[in-house]
């Protein structure tokens, strides 16, 4: 079977991005975004996912971070999309836990067709900006990240529930998150011989 591939180009009045997505490969990753952080983020991502991930973008970064957080989002899945087709014989459903030192994650995702992030603390009350660090990490915070998967969860169309516990390190926290994504969408990506057809009583996703 050929390996499952989305490859997005994306070019705006903002950014101008190329990426590639293999979701049958081996964690492989070469990235540049043009924002440290993110690339660090998305080389996590990749690696723990075993995807092999190539992201070549360039915004305007000398006004802020915003259009390439966002734009890269939307390409990342874009490319998700389309590497799963149709979407047969995918477990889709992936769920697991991550810590990263004091930080804890949790992600659970379905690959539904109906885009939705909620955030929300492990005991399921929802997050407010006093239970998030404030202070950013090399230009890259909280509110940064969320911004991301929701323009990731938009274009790729899966549902996505992120739980987490009270960290005084945003780099340990979304550290755990973004491994937490890889591993999930691993899981939810990955063809099972026993499932036959689209896994949907509907028939389709």
């Amino acid at each position: 079977m050929k390996n499952r591939i989305g490859v997005v180009k994306r070019k705006t009045t903002e950014t101008d991005i190329s990426l590639s997505l293999n979701i049958d490969g081996k964690g492989d990753s070469r990235i540049d975004t043009g924002v440290g952080f993110l690339d660090h983020m998305l080389t996590l991502f990749a690696r723990h996912g075993l995807f092999d991930l190539e992201v070549k973008a360039r915004g305007d970064v000398h006004v802020d971070i915003h259009h390439t957080n966002e734009d890269v989002g939307i390409a990342l899945g874009e490319a998700l999309n389309k590497a799963i087709k149709d979407k047969r014989g995918i477990s889709r459903f992936g769920w697991t836990y991550v810590p990263m030192e004091e930080a804890l994650c949790r992600v659970v995702l379905d690959i539904s067709g109906r885009p939705l992030v909620s955030l929300a603390l492990l005991n399921g009350t929802s997050a407010g900006e006093s239970d998030v660090p404030s202070v950013q990490k090399d230009g890259y915070s909280f509110k940064d990240a969320e911004h991301f998967l929701v323009s990731f969860t938009r274009q790729s169309k899966i549902t996505l529930h992120i739980g987490f516990g009270k960290s005084s390190d945003l780099h340990h926290l979304l550290e755990a998150l973004f491994k937490a994504l890889g591993l999930t969408l691993r899981q939810a990506t990955r063809l099972d011989k026993e499932i036959k057809g689209i896994p949907s009583s509907k028939g389709r996703l």
